[in-house]
């Protein structure tokens, strides 16, 4: 059995993905597996998804379904149950991993444990000037120095966050404060996730749903949150903010409310 499965939301950006795949295809670590969580993306950008696969060295599965709004803890559901490993890692189309993002994730997880890591927030500047290949030479590590600069005098944000750290104590003292799970980069046991009944698909807009409400239940459950900053790295490709809804942080309120780690709403449905 493989090691782990990466589990990528994606919609209509094939761009993006392509950027992505050439920051997989350097990972250190290599036993992993792609799904692409397809949230309805229309059939240009399938074709353009299913060329990527086909020139990749990775292997993937594409699981789509009908474009019905924003669905995307329903699609990641249905991502959780073809993962053909026991670990789950979770990423977004437009975030690039550091060639150690997996290994790391891979590393330090376990059952009982969920990991979360932070990401650099690129600048408009900087993510117009990467390609495939700039990134598959490296170029979002090995010039650094741009990105500091871009995060001093640009609007590149959240730099600091890329600094790779090998130090073990180093790593202990900048990962002793609890952080909340980002939904671009997380990872967890399949058993976990299915505990809680993975993902609750009623929230139907970005935010809280794909991360605090799935925190929230895995901590209810016993699971500890652990933060792998500075070790489990990606890079934010710049793009508008999508509309954040308030009904999301009233349904939170709702799973508060009954204090239920395994949602109704899930992958299994219960009557």
């Amino acid at each position: 059995m493989i090691h782990a499965s990466l589990i990528i939301a994606f919609y209509n950006r094939p761009d993006y993905l392509a950027l992505m795949f050439a920051g997989l295809e350097r990972q250190t670590f290599a036993d992993f597996e792609v799904i692409i969580a397809d949230d309805g993306s229309h059939q240009q950008a399938v074709s353009q998804l299913h060329e990527i696969i086909s020139n990749s060295p990775i292997s993937v599965q594409h699981v789509w379904q009908e474009d019905q709004g924003f669905r995307k803890n329903r699609i990641l559901n249905q991502a959780i149950q073809k993962a053909n490993s026991d670990y789950l890692i979770f990423i977004d189309m437009d975030c690039i991993p550091h060639r150690e993002f997996i290994r790391e994730h891979v590393k330090h997880g376990r059952e009982g444990v969920c990991l979360t890591g932070r990401r650099v927030n690129l600048s408009g500047k900087i993510s117009k000037r990467l390609s495939p290949d700039s990134v598959k030479k490296g170029y979002l590590e090995n010039q650094s120095w741009q990105l500091i600069l871009d995060g001093l005098f640009g609007e590149s944000k959240d730099v600091e966050k890329g600094l790779y750290v090998k130090s073990n104590l180093l790593r202990g003292l900048l990962n002793r404060k609890l952080r909340g799970i980002l939904g671009c980069n997380f990872s967890v046991s399949k058993k976990d996730m299915l505990d809680i009944n993975g993902f609750d698909e009623r929230y139907e807009a970005p935010s809280v749903g794909e991360d605090t409400d799935v925190q929230y239940r895995l901590e209810l459950n016993g699971i500890q949150i652990r933060s792998v900053n500075h070790m489990a790295i990606q890079y934010h490709l710049f793009h508008p903010l999508q509309p954040r809804l308030q009904s999301n942080w009233e349904l939170f309120k709702n799973t508060q409310e009954t204090g239920q780690a395994y949602t109704p709403f899930g992958i299994k449905k219960v009557k």
